[in-house]
């Protein structure tokens, strides 16, 4: 199993690629299955842990990423013999080395960032075995061997029944994510807005997010990781999910419906995969919209959020999916 490097395995808060491989990881080895783990020296897990990185490349600027990343991938592929299968979950890079060995291999394709990366998917997809992390998330030049929607261990998830007034916003501080248009709808509302995430744009953070941060109704809190971030999914009435991009999944979108939190979404990307209108929350097109939602989300039973998580996104389910996969290409 190759983790990226960005982070440390599973993140100490933000690190959404790094936690899906943790999960995958630690429940194949529940399973019986016998994982090498490369990830970062200071990484977690019940597999065997291997690899050269000492630290993240995000958390240690001694840690130079391309070199790392070269260096990571060379200690895979160097014992690529010693296994029955390879699953990357490092994106592109691992594929400069699929020609050079006959390990059957895996790439979990976690979002497109970009056109230009083509290149180091399309010549390689005869060799390679990819995974959509949704249907929205398919190229339409590439094959793919399957579908699998990311998924969560539910018992790490309590389910609030009651949740509160506030809404929340919970991602990157990025245009992407919709955070000036969160902070639109809980002020028309007149309702508190809580915000968590790591700030990944920081012109941004300052001309459309900061000015409004008043530690009443608008509250920044960071990044939160461990029991803090269940608590934060679950206190809230509902999370705004008002995204400028296709999405390929959303794990923070099936975190708070584990917690019985409902989603109001744009509808793009991902999220007519994720989110039932009526049922699990609302499916909305623009700010308008989301405001009236917010008026609607009484309607929305919080015991059923947490049913369909439990469903359709339960950690169990995409072990045994990738399971099913890892032994159609083993025969």
């Amino acid at each position: 199993m190759i983790a990226p490097i960005a982070w440390r395995t599973p993140p100490r808060a933000y690190g959404p690629w790094e936690l899906v491989t943790s999960l995958l990881t630690e429940a194949l080895v529940a399973r019986g299955v016998d994982v090498t783990l490369f990830a970062t020296q200071d990484s977690i897990t019940a597999a065997t842990l291997a690899g050269p990185v000492p630290a993240p490349y995000s958390e240690d600027p001694s840690v130079d990423a391309k070199v790392w990343e070269m260096r990571h991938l060379a200690a895979v592929f160097e014992r690529a013999g010693e296994f029955d299968l390879v699953h990357n979950q490092a994106d592109f890079p691992a594929h400069a080395f699929a020609g050079l060995v006959d390990t059957p291999m895996v790439t979990t394709i976690h979002g497109f960032s970009s056109e230009r990366i083509m290149p180091m998917y399309e010549p390689y997809q005869e060799r390679v075995h990819y995974v959509a992390i949704s249907d929205a998330d398919r190229h339409p030049r590439l094959h793919y061997a399957d579908t699998i929607h990311h998924g969560i261990p539910m018992e790490d998830f309590q389910f609030n029944s009651i949740g509160s007034d506030d809404l929340l916003f919970f991602g990157r501080i990025h245009p992407d994510k919709g955070v000036a248009e969160a902070i639109a709808v809980a002020q028309a509302t007149g309702r508190r807005l809580i915000m968590a995430g790591i700030v990944q744009d920081e012109g941004y953070w300052e001309r459309e997010v900061r000015p409004h941060v008043d530690d009443d109704r608008i509250v920044y809190r960071g990044p939160v990781g461990g029991a803090d971030r269940t608590a934060t999914l679950g206190r809230a009435k509902a999370l705004l999910h008002l995204i400028n991009f296709d999405e390929p999944f959303g794990l923070s979108v099936v975190e708070a419906m584990a917690c019985g939190t409902p989603i109001i979404a744009i509808r793009r990307g991902s999220m007519p995969e994720l989110i039932e209108d009526g049922v699990n929350g609302f499916l909305v097109e623009n700010v308008e919209q989301a405001i009236e939602a917010v008026g609607r989300i009484g309607e929305i039973d919080r015991a059923t959020c947490r049913k369909v998580a439990a469903d359709r996104f339960s950690v169990d389910r995409m072990a045994d999916r990738y399971l099913q996969l890892y032994r159609s290409i083993l025969g």
